[in-house]
């Protein structure tokens, strides 16, 4: 099974609308590189999409050359981590408390009936955990395959071949973080609205993946601030992570050249990792 903390980041990515209107086509890029402000060599930024289906997945020449350059590979977590899978089961107990008491009686019954009869599994066996690890399961039976891809493993596989160090941005416990701060009504109306969307999401995965095909970061950027889950949520959500990285990057760059590979949908905007980077002096462009 794959990691829970793709399946968790994969949230923010599975249900959002598409964008309209014309993309600014500078942005029509996932592979950036970073370099001036005294750096030696230059290190490179990528963005991904965390879930996606075996037949949709593609890595150009240039990102491989790229990655192989790079002494270290930074992720949003360190993937490579041996007990990232226990810290992620840990996180995701509930302590003191009941998957029931986060809905009304109504909402669980509904609940309960949609794992039966669309995930095929009783929620009873989820009773101890928390509402986003529902997320993982209804995720998996959302996207239309049975054969996925993780970006993120296939660089730590990648990562192994060449020896080289997986490290991460923030610890699971920042990631975790995001969800435990938020109040309970809010996880049970996001849980919800996926329950009652579930049968849209493979069209609307269907359009992300086109998107993300086409390298359009504007479009994914639309897309992420028009879901009804972004609604005021942007800053722990998105901003926030997105300004404690580039102290982290910064660091890291000045020492080697890595490579990093973070979501799309961090990368454009005003308060984007590309020109957070831009603002501490850094040169950011696509690598076409």
């Amino acid at each position: 099974m794959k990691h829970l903390s793709i399946l968790f980041a994969a949230l923010f990515f599975q249900n959002l609308p598409p964008a309209s209107g014309q993309s600014d086509n500078d942005m029509n890029h996932l592979l950036w590189e970073i370099s001036g402000n005294g750096l030696g060599k230059p290190s490179y930024l990528y963005g991904t999409v965390h879930m996606i289906c075996e037949k949709d997945f593609f890595m150009k020449d240039p990102l491989k050359e790229k990655f192989s350059g790079a002494d270290k590979l930074y992720l949003e977590v360190d993937m490579d981590d041996p007990a990232l899978n226990m810290k992620m089961l840990q996180h995701a107990m509930l302590q003191n408390k009941k998957l029931s008491d986060f809905f009304s009686p109504e909402d669980y019954a509904r609940l309960n009936d949609f794992f039966r009869d669309s995930i095929k599994m009783p929620l009873t066996m989820l009773s101890t955990m928390k509402p986003f690890t529902l997320f993982s399961l209804m995720l998996m039976k959302a996207l239309p395959c049975d054969k996925q891809k993780s970006y993120e493993l296939t660089f730590v596989e990648m990562a192994k071949e060449q020896s080289k160090e997986v490290l991460g941005l923030e610890t699971i416990e920042d990631q975790m973080k995001v969800f435990d701060d938020m109040p309970d009504s809010v996880q049970a109306q996001m849980v919800m609205r996926y329950v009652d969307e579930f049968s849209s999401q493979r069209d609307e995965f269907n359009k992300l993946v086109e998107n993300y095909k086409n390298q359009d970061l504007d479009a994914l950027y639309q897309g992420i601030l028009a879901s009804p889950d972004m609604a005021g949520a942007q800053d722990v959500l998105l901003f926030n992570r997105n300004r404690r990285w580039i102290p982290v990057i910064s660091e890291a760059i000045k020492k080697e050249p890595v490579f990093i590979a973070v979501g799309a949908g961090h990368l454009p905007g005003e308060q984007g990792v590309i020109r957070l980077l831009q603002k501490e002096g850094y040169t950011v462009v696509p690598v076409k």
